[in-house]
């Protein structure tokens, strides 16, 4: 049996998961967490081959939840789920040589696959992922700039993007010139749309 800990901020999407994994008959769920702050103390307490992270919207603390992982709990294996994932995210994932990433376009039984694969040592890398991380242009901004310039995409006001990430308003200011710099943009606006276009976003 293959014990699994799924890793998704959505109640209705971590439910989903769980009645379609618990239908298999050689995996098991074991637990569940509702965000990548509780990836490593829930899969220490409930010690998984395998966990399952949706890593849409909060890449960055999927990333460092994996490779935390990693080492603290060699045996256990991580399959990530990418929906909407920039490509340089892709990328980095598949540097830092996790185990599995599967996309949400997959089929459903491409899951429970992606999981046995991993389980048993292997690596399962989603081909259609594969392909955007490696066509796409490797973006010139910092994980922080994407970040702040999701938010502004997003139409967050920068006293707010500040607040959010513990940053001083200056800051922000300076992560966004240096992003329509880097980008050759006129303008945050401008950057943000050659972010987006790129598919850095």
């Amino acid at each position: 049996m293959i014990r699994v800990l799924l890793v998704e901020e959505t109640d209705l999407v971590r439910g989903a998961l769980a009645a379609l994994l618990t239908s298999e008959e050689d995996i098991e769920v074991v637990g569940e967490a509702p965000g990548n702050e509780q990836t490593v103390p829930r899969a220490l307490l409930y010690r998984p081959d395998v966990v399952v992270i949706d890593i849409d919207g909060s890449a960055d603390r999927a990333l460092c939840a994996s490779t935390e992982l990693a080492a603290r709990l060699p045996e256990c294996r991580t399959l990530l789920v990418a929906g909407s994932t920039p490509p340089d995210y892709l990328r980095q994932a598949l540097a830092l040589r996790v185990a599995g990433i599967i996309g949400k376009n997959a089929p459903c039984d491409a899951l429970a696959a992606g999981i046995r694969k991993v389980a048993a040592g292997e690596r399962f890398v989603d081909p259609e992922l594969a392909v955007l991380a490696l066509s796409s242009a490797e973006s010139p901004l910092t994980p922080r700039e994407l970040e702040i310039l999701r938010l502004a995409g997003d139409g967050t006001p920068t006293r707010e993007i500040a607040d959010r990430l513990s940053l001083s308003v200056g800051t922000v200011r300076n992560h966004l010139n240096a992003a329509s710099r880097k980008t050759g943009a006129r303008n945050r606006i401008d950057a943000i749309r050659i972010a987006r276009e790129s598919g850095w976003l």
